[in-house]
């Protein structure tokens, strides 16, 4: 991956943005991005499209979402530890021990999560097999209720501890891969787009909240009225031990990006993808997808009367825990792959169901 490609990935990465508090992501996508595209604008609802020729037919959106689950502060008691709740789909069984950043209007606080030692469990608690998030609270270090209240608040959000680290020569691990990610390769595919000459009207979109139900991606597809969109998220690999292939298929790290197949995808859209990636000898994998995906490309195909929809998946192993791992030329591929597809929408493309 090129050195400033990787600059951009790290700074999304170690930059904070659980849902509804995606702001600190949507200013550095806006900075890099304003030396390429022909218009930037962030909507009401905190989504930052960025066009390349936007008065330009046919109308092809790209969305990735730019939030990351997340904690928020509900209440803190008299002995000034912090009780949080979660922002989208967090397991509670990964939050023991770990290191959690506050966001608050003065700047970070540090935290870690505690929860009863072993030692002192009755055997009841010992062989519960569910952890409850209602059984944990973090520790900042407080004296009491009113020291912590001096440096957190009701209502402020919590975050994995943010940061990036190398596993060998391809991979990364961090929290909010998902789908930091998709920002990162709509973004990096309109760039690759830019350099060359294109008939559409291209909107690459870093969209919000999509953890809490895929909201940026309705409003900003009824905003950007597109034709044709393809999503990019991540997808659950099956490269590691006691994985289950027969329901997911096998998808590893560093084969490519997975083009996903099904009644969320418009065939003439799943055909291009996959065309194009055989003609490019772009590496890829296929997945199944038999009913709406749970991502943009499931909003972005029912938006007002329909839109062609496609979804590529970037690989994605131990998702929704602090130590997401993903594949550097993964990443690359799915850019390349996006901007060889974008580059062949013309107007003479039928996307009709026929």
């Amino acid at each position: 991956m090129r050195a400033e490609s990787l600059e951009f990935l790290r700074a999304i990465q170690e930059t904070p943005s659980p849902s509804g508090f995606e702001q600190p992501v949507q200013r550095i996508v806006r900075e890099r991005m304003k030396s390429v595209a022909d218009e930037i604008r962030t909507d009401v609802h905190g989504n930052c499209i960025v066009a390349l020729n936007p008065t330009g037919s046919p109308r092809v959106m790209l969305a990735g979402h730019c939030d990351q689950i997340g904690l928020m502060v509900t209440y803190v008691n008299d002995e000034g530890f912090v009780h949080f709740e979660s922002i989208g789909g967090v397991d509670a069984a990964v939050l023991p021990g770990s290191r959690l950043t506050v966001h608050t209007a003065k700047g970070t606080v540090e935290g870690v999560v505690g929860r009863k030692a072993i030692h002192l469990m009755k055997a009841e608690e010992r062989d519960k097999a569910k952890v409850e998030m209602s059984d944990l609270w973090l520790d900042i270090g407080a004296r009491n209720r009113a020291d912590a209240e001096k440096r957190v608040a009701v209502g402020d959000p919590i975050t994995f501890k943010l940061g990036m680290a190398r596993l060998g020569r391809d991979l990364v691990a961090s929290p909010g891969f998902d789908d930091k990610v998709g920002t990162f390769v709509v973004m990096e595919a309109l760039r690759l787009v830019a350099r060359r000459k294109r008939t559409c009207a291209l909107f690459a979109v870093s969209t919000v909240q999509e953890e809490l139900g895929l909201r940026g991606a309705r409003t900003s597809c009824f905003g950007v009225d597109p034709q044709v969109g393809i999503a990019v998220d991540v997808g659950h690999t099956t490269d590691y031990p006691g994985a289950e292939k027969k329901g997911l298929g096998d998808l590893a790290l560093g084969k490519g990006p997975i083009i996903e197949l099904g009644p969320n995808i418009n065939p003439t859209v799943g055909r291009l993808l996959l065309d194009t990636a055989g003609k490019k000898k772009i590496p890829h994998q296929r997945a199944a997808a038999p009913r709406a995906t749970g991502t943009d490309a499931n909003a972005i195909q029912i938006s007002r009367a329909g839109v062609a929809a496609g979804l590529i998946s970037v690989p994605n192993r131990y998702m929704h825990t602090p130590v997401e791992v993903v594949s550097l030329s993964d990443l690359d591929n799915s850019a390349k792959l996006l901007a060889e597809v974008c580059l062949q929408i013309d107007g003479k493309i039928d996307f009709t169901p026929n």
